[in-house]
């Protein structure tokens, strides 16, 4: 094919520049996410990041929401949302998610392809110069392109650290000695060479071989899915355009094959050869056969947005899709009823309360019975939290061992504590108890645990 090199391990693909209304579109969405993608890292809420997912202190940060390894369940129902949704957009839309939100297809055609096209020329210019002899312009224009290449992969590099770790531990990074912060660096440097390598090197193979989200098209797409495509009822048989030919009556379909749906394509395949895998959606094709289309006079989306059943003229209903769309919306639906549910009665601080390992109850002089527990807290709050310790029932007294009364952020405390009552008002040998988390006058968390004692014995007062 025209739009690529052919060697012994690969076909280079050289896509030529998009140009249109779909390719403008696509540019207001792809830099609109990059403008989030960004910023977001610096914006805070309550003091906390917006978003944060720090795997390496099991931490994570959504909306400034402040989640625990004690939350995991909360977070595996928000994955499921994210996951049904893309399956859901999938089954409506094709791969549009790949062609149009993707980070690496985002970055790839709208940032690194781009500074390409700027310093190499179109991808004729950019062929000729591969396959041409090595001269310094070559050399200099490489050097330039890898330059800048391996310039943003750093800054993607530090953009999706922070994502990690957060802004403020990636400043330390930053302006404190590399000594202090040896595994950060690494980090650096080892995503710095990851993003280079596939923005430069490994391009379009992400999508179509490495990323398992292509392979599962075949799965969530069906006969009704709407998804770019081209329309063969209309453009067979194919045939250079003639002025003089009849096409007229209908002896050459409108395809003239100019291959300019083949050029644009970023992961090199022929569109007019049916829904494939490697296919991301992104509408170069559309607008380079709009563009000829418009040259011919003839009507536009020769290539443009169909399903399989409309390029076979179905045209009964399809209730079998519909039930499907359906079926993930309902479970969308209920996987985010379920997420408000569990975030709203999820608690600001997570505890363990235990009886203290090896002891019994105690009998104590003035005719009350204790026992001994210990508390463990975690602040999730993301804030300092005052808090005290009360028992539910009032006939049983808390008497703290250690006085802790407060917890820094993500702050952690152990605590030891008695829990007193009279013995004459013990009726069993394991009675459940509840204890109290109060901050700022309002039970925030309530633990539950048994206390033991003896029965039968009773004050003589």
């Amino acid at each position: 094919m025209a739009a690529t090199a052919i060697n012994s391990k690969r076909n280079w693909i050289y896509a030529k520049m998009p140009k249109g209304i779909w390719y403008q579109r696509r540019q207001w969405v792809g830099y609109s996410l990059l403008l989030i993608f960004f910023v977001l890292p610096f914006i805070k809420i309550g003091g906390q990041p917006l978003l944060m997912l720090n795997v390496v202190e099991r931490k994570f940060a959504v909306l400034g929401l402040l989640f625990y390894p004690q939350d995991l369940y909360i977070f595996v129902f928000g994955m499921m949302i994210v996951l049904v949704a893309i399956v859901l957009i999938t089954a409506m839309a094709g791969r549009v998610w790949c062609g149009w939100a993707c980070p690496q297809t985002i970055f790839m055609e709208l940032v690194f392809r781009r500074i390409e096209y700027w310093i190499e020329g179109d991808w004729i210019q950019q062929r000729r110069t591969n396959e041409g002899p090595d001269t310094d312009a070559r050399a200099w224009k490489k050097l330039l392109k890898h330059s800048l290449f391996l310039l943003l992969s750093f800054l993607i590099a530090n953009l999706f650290l922070a994502y990690i770790i957060g802004v403020d531990a990636l400043w330390r990074i930053v302006k404190e000695p590399v000594e202090q912060h040896l595994v950060g660096f690494l980090s650096l440097i080892t995503f710095t060479l990851v993003f280079y390598g596939v923005f430069a090197h490994l391009r379009e193979i992400v999508c179509t071989t490495i990323c398992p989200y292509g392979r599962l098209q075949s799965v969530l797409l069906d006969e009704s899915t709407i998804t770019v495509a081209y329309d063969h009822r209309r453009g067979e048989p194919r045939g250079k355009y003639k002025r003089e030919a009849p096409q007229n009556l209908g002896m050459q379909g409108d395809c003239v094959d100019c291959k300019l749906c083949v050029h644009v394509c970023p992961t090199g395949i022929d569109i007019r050869n049916g829904i494939q895998l490697e296919c991301v959606n992104c509408t170069a094709c559309v607008d380079a056969c709009d563009a000829v289309m418009e040259k011919l006079h003839k009507p536009k989306r020769l290539v443009g947005f169909y399903s399989a059943a409309t390029l076979e003229g179905e045209l009964k209903k399809r209730k079998g899709i519909m039930n499907r769309t359906w079926a993930y919306t309902a479970i969308l639906l209920v996987l985010s009823l379920l997420f408000s549910f569990l975030l709203a009665g999820r608690s600001l601080i997570d505890g363990r309360l235990l009886r203290a390992a090896g002891s019994s109850y105690q009998l104590r002089d003035d005719g009350t019975v204790s026992n001994l527990y210990t508390l463990e807290l975690t602040n999730k709050s993301g804030k300092d939290m005052p808090f005290t310790l009360k028992s539910e029932d009032a006939t049983i007294s808390l008497q703290r061992v250690n006085a802790i009364d407060s917890l820094k952020p993500d702050g952690k405390a152990m605590l030891s504590f008695f829990l007193c009552t009279p013995n004459h008002h013990v009726k069993k040998y394991k009675t459940d108890v509840k204890v109290q988390i109060i901050s700022n006058s309002k039970v925030i968390k309530s633990l539950k645990t048994t206390f033991i004692a003896p029965t039968g014995k009773r004050d003589k007062s």
